[in-house]
């Protein structure tokens, strides 16, 4: 199976948003078919055959979410992101900001469903791969 260390490894890639497919292609090599990520501190718990789990530590000190979701102003950032135009603690601290708690990236459907603070699914997008 896949370890913390080599997760991390592909992560280091990651420049901005514009360079997340590749970085799933590389997660999907590795064998991990689900991660949850949580904006508060960016551990992430992930998934692969067999029930097997891992989880990495926190990347930073723990930020507060927001208690309101903005749904429209993180979309709008989100897309930036996506574009290339903002790294990933500009990504995390717009989660934050509008509220969204964590994600679920299911890479056997390439979904990735964003939540709030109550553990309601506010988004779904499909992943490019």
């Amino acid at each position: 199976m896949f370890t913390v260390e080599q997760i991390a490894n592909c992560h280091s890639k990651v420049k901005s948003g514009a360079d997340f497919p590749n970085y799933i292609q590389d997660l999907i090599q590795l064998g991990v078919l689900r991660f949850e990520t949580f904006v508060s501190d960016s551990h992430s718990d992930y998934y692969g055959a067999d029930n097997f789990q891992t989880s990495s530590t926190g990347k930073y000190n723990p930020i507060e979410i927001a208690d309101t979701l903005n749904l429209e102003e993180f979309r709008k950032d989100l897309k930036g992101h996506q574009q290339g135009k903002t790294d990933y603690m500009g990504f995390i601290n717009s989660c934050a900001k509008y509220g969204i708690n964590k994600w679920v990236m299911n890479l056997e459907d390439f979904t990735c469903i964003y939540f709030d603070k109550d553990e309601n699914a506010v988004l779904t997008e499909i992943v490019p791969h």
